[in-house]
């Protein structure tokens, strides 16, 4: 199965064309089963309303986001993996100025010195595609990072990494083809500034300096 060895990926229009991600080979280890890494829950999933509102508090300030009623596989499971804080300590590892900036990916945590399989983490399942035309790339727009369409044909999201649109004239060739299944409230500010770092010294639009999510917790 080639889910667990490629990079998830989705397309630039740098050039104006659609580009994709370098694939790469992934350490052969498990995938983490966030359940028994992290048993104690941040906050109990049954007691948020329709479209809960959550703070991601990062190391260069707070993303308010909230998660869409009509995309409830994706809600879902974000919901699960941040009661299990599944995203605490996790990085920043893809930031592309005029694009997005991307992060879920485990292994920026629990192998940070393993830059080349950043980008290949995952809670090792996906996510059927929940592509509604009402959710546009828009700025803020909070979408599902996934697979290439050659090996991924039914636009599958991957299990824990996301996206958070900062130009959304540079994203909207993504619209219909990615899971769009929150936005930002509050926080853009945040978002242009992770993605004005410098990146590239270590790894290709990899920040130079690490920019971390510290907790993913519901408004109350």
């Amino acid at each position: 199965m080639i889910a667990s060895l490629c990079s998830f990926l989705f397309f630039s229009c740098k050039g104006g064309e659609k580009t994709e991600e370098t694939t790469q080979q992934a350490n052969p280890e498990q995938q983490a089963e966030p359940e028994k890494t992290q048993p104690e829950l941040a906050f109990n999933p049954d007691s948020l309303g329709t479209e809960p509102e959550f703070d991601i508090v990062t190391s260069m300030g707070t993303i308010r986001i909230k998660l869409y009623e009509d995309t409830p596989k994706h809600k879902k499971n974000f919901i699960r993996l941040a009661s299990l804080k599944y995203y605490d300590g996790i990085l920043f590892h893809r930031v592309i100025p005029g694009f997005m900036i991307q992060t879920g990916d485990h292994y920026t945590k629990d192998n940070p010195d393993r830059y080349d399989i950043f980008g290949t983490g995952s809670p090792g399942y996906t996510i059927p595609a929940e592509i509604l035309p009402n959710h546009k790339h828009k700025k803020g727009a909070l979408a599902a990072a996934r697979k290439g369409d050659r090996a991924n044909p039914e636009k599958a999201s991957s299990g824990s990494q996301f996206y958070i649109v900062q130009d959304a004239r540079a994203c909207a060739q993504l619209d219909g083809d990615y899971t769009v299944f929150g936005e930002t409230v509050s926080g853009l500010d945040v978002v242009d500034k992770i993605a004005s770092v410098k990146t590239g010294a270590k790894k290709q639009d990899l920040p130079n300096t690490d920019i971390k999510i510290i907790s993913i917790l519901p408004v109350k």
